[in-house]
This record gives C-alpha cells, structure tokens and sequence, in this order.
C-alpha cells in the first residue's frame, strides 16, 4: 500500500494533523522523549460515489479505497548534518511515496515555536533546503564512488552525466521535481530514492483565529511559493479538528458553521493525497460488496483486473464499462445506460478511468 509521510519541523503539529487524518489518537508531544519509530494508520478515502452506489445496492459489505499515513518525527534545522534525529529521520522519509509537509501558522505561547516565531515561509524554506541537502549528499556520495573507478562502463558513465545533471540543479536551491523527468529518467535513479523527487503537499496548520486568508501570516507568499513550484496546498484547523472528531456529525456541522468552515480539511487533505500518489479509483459493484479499487493513473482494464485478482488478468476476455456520472445521470440503471449505449465492452487497452464502474469477464 501507498503510504504518505508526514514532515515538518518540531511543534508544526504534525501528530495533530496525522490524528486529525486517521483517528488514531497518538499522542502529540510522543517524539519528545526521543522516539523515532513512526506512528502509522490506514485510512478510508472519502468518496460520495461509493456512498451513493452503497445506498443503491444496499450491499452486504462495502469496502472504500485506502491509503496509509506515516507521522514522522520532527525534521530539525541541520538535520541533513546530523542534527536532531538526522539520519534516523532522513531514511524514513526516504520511504515514503510521497510527502505531507506541515507548516505552523498558529501562536501558541505554551509551545514556543523552534525558530523563535511564527514564518511559515522561513519554515517551507528550511525544510525545503535540509531535503534539498540530503539529495545533494547521496549525489556527491556516489560521484565520489565512480570518481575512484580508472574505467567507467558504459552505464555508470551516463549515470554520472545525469547526477551531474541533477547536482547542478540542486545547487540552485529547487527541488529536482522541477526537473520533470522522463519516465524512463525516474526508473533509472529509482534505487537513490531522492528526497525532492518525491510529490509534495502543503498544510497550513491554523487554529480558530485564522479563518481569513489575511489572519494567516505569508499566506500570499505561501500561495506564490506553492503555486509556482507545482505544489498543492490545503487549509487545516489541526487542534480543532482533533477535537471535532469526538463529535456527534450534527454538532460537527454546527461547530464547522460557527468558523464558516464549508468543508473538513481532514476530507480535502485525504482527497489531495490520494490524487497526489497519482491514484484512480474504479468500482464494482453487487449486492454483495460495493467495492472501491485503487490503481495508477493511465491503467488499462487488464490492470484493473489484476487490482481484484490475478487469475482475473490471466483469463481476462473483456470488461464491461460504465462511468459513474452516466450510471447516476441515468438513475443508477443497467438498462438504462445499456440502452443508450453507455454501458460498452471494452478490451485489455482500455485506459480505465476514474469512476468507471468495472465488470470482468474472464476465463481461466
């Protein structure tokens, strides 16, 4: 499973948000002692199509798409030096699919910020330049391995033109996802893992005070630096939406009115994630199990029927497809879409798309 890691600086709220995201009720302050092991949770992605298709077939099981999120411990200034947990949070972070950045916009006399106040820019900066710095190390580190090598084959020579590449890049002070690498680029440097490679999302950490734009410090700033980088970023009231999830839905509701909150950063945060690993759900459906299934952007049907089960793809034949705009649009009907053509049978080269709503014929 996919998992997405959460890093930030000490006391950026990182734990909050990963409760507010799971539930899981960590406890906040659980890297002060020095714990490095990382707290984990798999959690269901929102999705009012599964909820709608679910009321239709009032099925006996219904089973959502999933995705796993891992609080890391703080990243420190230095840590690419050392510092703080260093290494120890630096190889975490490495295996991770992709990145939840947290940054503090909120004052909190009782936890002083690490820095001495609160910059979100100064903050995206400094964790920004120790990733930046981490990649550059395990790039020099390897240069200076063929470096020593009297002959290079033909390989390591184009690695080395490409870690060159990638050095002068990173000098620069811009992540390499600036680059755009080619697919076939990105399989080759896979086994480097490269920090800055990795998809990236931002969270603005808020507390109640800050619900306009103009109460959160930088934030236009932030939306420049984001926007320009590729970056998406997303709002979210961690203490508060902590405290929320103990609610009843009616009192969330009327809690979520009082801030003129229009919708849980808790639901936008997972959504965003799950599009940032680069995945799609598609969904099959019974009165048995209405089931969402996860797969990579761009897979065919063949793909698909390997997610539900290898023999599938082996005997696959054809897959019955219809979207789920057109199934609701024609009152959740098999024989309605039918009928207007909608409900097509398609081949293994079929690229699936989100929200298709997938039967497999096969035969083994």
């Amino acid at each position: 499973m996919l998992n997405c890691g959460i890093i930030g600086l000490p006391l950026s709220g990182k734990t909050t948000i990963f409760n507010v995201l799971t539930g899981a009720g960590a406890q906040v302050k659980s890297y002060s002692s020095g714990k490095t092991e990382p707290n984990r949770a798999v959690v269901n992605v929102p999705d009012r199509r599964l909820e709608e298709l679910a009321a239709v077939y009032k099925p006996k099981k219904v089973t959502p798409a999933q995705i796993e999120f891992v609080d890391l411990a703080g990243l420190s200034r230095d840590a690419s030096k050392g510092a703080g947990l260093g290494n120890a949070f630096l190889s975490f972070v490495a295996d991770s699919d992709a990145l939840i950045h947290v940054i503090r916009c909120f004052d909190n006399p009782e936890v002083p910020h690490p820095e001495g106040s609160i910059d979100p820019v100064r903050d995206f900066g400094i964790v920004e330049m120790e990733l930046i710095f981490r990649d550059l190390s395990v790039i020099e580190n390897r240069l200076e391995r063929l470096s020593k090598k009297k002959v290079l084959q033909k390989e390591e020579s184009e690695e080395k033109e490409l870690l060159e590449k990638y050095r002068s890049h990173l000098f620069s002070e811009r992540p390499l996802r600036e680059l755009q690498l080619p697919p076939e680029e990105l399989r080759r440097i896979k086994g480097f893992s490269f920090l800055t490679l990795k998809p990236e999302l931002i969270v603005l950490n808020l507390d109640e005070t800050q619900t306009s734009d103009k109460a959160i410090p930088g934030y236009e700033e932030m939306l420049h630096l984001t926007s320009s980088g590729g970056l998406s970023l997303v709002k979210v009231y961690g203490r508060i939406e902590m405290e929320m999830s103990d609610l009843s839905p009616e009192d969330q509701r009327e809690f979520m009115r009082e801030l003129g909150i229009d919708e849980l950063g808790r639901e936008r945060l997972i959504r965003e994630a799950y599009k940032m690993l680069g995945l799609i759900t598609f969904f099959t459906v019974g009165h048995d199990e209405v089931r969402a299934w996860t797969i990579p952007l761009n897979s065919t049907s063949i793909d698909a029927a390997g997610a539900i089960h290898t023999d599938m793809a082996r005997g696959f034949i054809r897959a019955q497809v219809v979207h789920f705009d057109d199934f609701k649009e024609h009152g959740f009907s098999m024989a309605a879409v039918r009928e207007k053509g909608l409900l097509r049978l398609e081949g293994k080269d079929y690229i699936v798309r989100d929200g298709d709503i997938i039967e497999i014929r096969f035969n083994i």
